[in-house]
């Protein structure tokens, strides 16, 4: 069993229990064991079609797709050396190109894209000629309908390949709310406010809880690297690679892959002890499945697998 099955078990078992409760420069290219959690029904209630009217068409999801192995002829690195230029309307609010996915981006995490459909390249041909930078967007692939928070993906990496396709590679930037639709051709464009985090009356008590959190994830990657008869040696000794609170927390919860709705419900929080507490909590309970099986894999050697 993978660790990412444990998690899927373990979250099944808390969501049949009760719902969750509610709540730059440096590259965060940390690796761990991708985590997936149940859905939580107040997170689903937030991804609703407002304010986009009509539920998305479907065919989003087919607007890229993350594919290993892609022919390369040389990626441009330039992300970084394009000015933040964010279209500005003349309400004074911005403007936004959006990319609806069946994913979940967070600030400072790096996400692959292979860019095929024909809006969406002319899309990037506008951004090759401004500042590389559009709104990723959670996209439901069960309703269509889109969520209204999502995060800024700057494209630090990218190639056109022999097809007019893309292959672009993303740091995510920081969090907005969608306000309004301005144009629905050829490709979404929105009015944007951002979100950030706000202040914590505990500093102290934040720093706490991220060192708690990423005890509970050596944990748990230590438990599961033991029940897979991986070697002990594989468990990182610092998952935080000095990085505050905030930015961890972004990346624990880029982690849960399996469960987009509890992914989104952690994007949209805007407090970051109300964020690793949600964390804490997940992995604590995923490390008591795990410390179950081990010990039915102690007393029952035969039965694991």
């Amino acid at each position: 069993m993978s660790l990412a099955d444990v998690f899927l078990c373990v979250s099944e078992k808390r969501r049949l229990r009760r719902s969750f409760p509610r709540a730059g420069g440096s590259s965060w290219r940390l690796r761990a064991p991708t985590i997936a959690v149940s859905r939580s029904p107040s997170a689903s209630r937030r991804t609703r079609s407002s304010p986009f009217g009509a539920p998305f068409s479907s065919n989003a999801n087919l607007a890229a797709s993350i594919r290993p192995g892609c022919r390369k002829r040389g990626l441009s690195c330039s992300g970084s050396e394009k000015a933040e230029t964010d279209q500005v309307a003349s309400n004074g609010l911005t403007e936004l190109p959006l990319f609806p996915l069946p994913l979940i981006l967070f600030p400072g995490t790096i996400a692959p894209l292979q860019i095929f459909e024909y809006r969406y390249r002319m899309m990037m041909h506008t951004l090759l000629q401004t500042d590389l930078r559009f709104g990723l967007i959670y996209a439901d692939p069960k309703t269509s309908s889109l969520a209204e928070v999502g995060c800024v993906a700057e494209v630090i990496k990218h190639e056109r390949l022999v097809d007019d396709r893309f292959f672009i590679i993303c740091k995510g930037q920081e969090r907005f709310r969608v306000l309004a639709i301005v144009r629905s051709k050829p490709y979404l464009v929105a009015q944007v406010e951002w979100l950030e985090d706000k202040p914590s009356s505990d500093q102290e008590d934040v720093e706490t809880l991220a060192t708690e959190v990423e005890n509970y994830m050596k944990d748990v990657i230590r438990l599961s690297n033991r029940l897979n008869g991986k070697a002990e040696k594989e468990t990182p000794d610092d998952l935080r690679k000095n990085l505050f609170p905030t930015p961890f927390s972004f990346w624990v919860a880029s982690t849960f892959e399996g469960a987009p709705a509890e992914q989104q419900a952690l994007l949209e929080l805007e407090d970051t002890a109300q964020r690793l507490k949600r964390e804490k909590e997940t992995l604590r309970n995923t490390l008591n499945y795990l410390s179950a099986a081990a010990a039915v894999k102690d007393v029952f050697p035969s039965s694991s697998g």
